[in-house]
């Protein structure tokens, strides 16, 4: 039986395609549900490892699915964005900000095919926040009324804060990166 913070990490697996159908359904309120949806997604992304440190029920489970919950809301979501309001949400854009998540995927896993376990940096756990905020704005991009340029201005910033991230990754990993590779067959 999977623990609490496992079962907080598949609870938001399983809001994904209910959120997508919300923001995709034509009925008065949807962008509120929509958000409503989201943030209590991204919530349980901060309680599922804040529960599983503090009661020391981190697991294997857990370590798998929790970054795989984290990428599949946050792409999801955007994916979505695009296609509802292309003007305020560039797929650009977003192509932008998952490829610094598939390319920060790849490197954590070349790390832990050698023994190395690459921690959420600080840049990480901003990059999180600011993706947070950037598509809670764009969910509800046009009920914000003379504020609406907020939605893809922080959008904006997202990309940036997202690609500096990637970059931060990747700089302070790249001895690792550089070093030979082990005789291991690729994959």
């Amino acid at each position: 039986m999977p623990n609490l913070p496992t079962l907080l990490t598949l609870g938001r697996i399983l809001l994904v395609p209910i959120l997508v159908v919300v923001l995709f359904t034509k009925f008065e309120g949807k962008e509120y549900l929509g958000l409503a949806l989201f943030l209590g997604a991204a919530l349980t992304d901060f309680l599922d490892g804040f529960l599983a440190r503090r009661w020391r029920q981190v697991t294997k489970l857990g370590q798998l699915l929790d970054p795989a919950a984290d990428k599949i809301l946050m792409a999801s979501a955007f994916v979505s964005l695009v296609e509802l309001n292309p003007a305020a949400t560039p797929a650009w854009m977003v192509a932008a900000i998952l490829a610094r998540e598939f390319a920060v995927g790849a490197l954590r896993n070349v790390a832990a095919s050698s023994g190395v376990v690459i921690p959420a940096g600080w840049s990480g756990k901003v990059k999180t926040v600011v993706q947070v905020i950037a598509v809670s704005l764009l969910i509800i991009h046009n009920k914000l009324g003379e504020f609406s340029h907020l939605a893809p201005l922080s959008l904006w910033i997202a990309l940036v804060v997202t690609l500096f991230s990637g970059l931060e990754y990747f700089v302070r990993y790249r001895r690792m990166l550089a070093s030979p590779a082990t005789d291991r067959p690729a994959a």
